[in-house]
């Protein structure tokens, strides 16, 4: 299992929002994407696969796809990107790729979970 928690967002992190997408980031980004950004709090993460759920604040969303630089750039630098549209092929190594549904609402305090 995997938790975190939205601790500040930036300026424009919503400018991807028509392509859903969500871009992650631990406390540690670089002052020249903060803004484009959620910034999360870097925790550990075991294991990531298609038969789990990432929960936003309780709402579930199946994972279709995990690209393969998931686990360690979570792990690492909490950096990767939510892609909402249901793609089972994934494009680009640190995207999480889930259901194709509206993305939610991510605000301040925002629990991200996987399990």
């Amino acid at each position: 299992m995997y938790q975190t928690q939205v601790k500040s967002i930036g300026v424009s992190a919503e400018a991807f929002l028509q392509e859903k997408m969500v871009i992650l980031f631990g406390e540690n980004a670089p002052q020249e994407l903060i803004d484009f950004c959620y910034i999360i709090q870097v925790n550990n993460v075991e294991s990531i696969n298609e038969a789990q759920r990432l929960y936003v604040d309780g709402a579930a969303y199946r994972i279709t796809k995990v690209g393969k630089a998931v686990e360690k750039n979570l792990k690492d630098l909490g950096h990767i990107t939510l892609k909402f549209d249901g793609s089972t092929v994934a494009e680009q190594s640190g995207t999480l790729y889930l259901e194709d549904k509206e993305v939610p609402a991510f605000k301040e305090g925002t629990i991200i979970e996987i399990k």
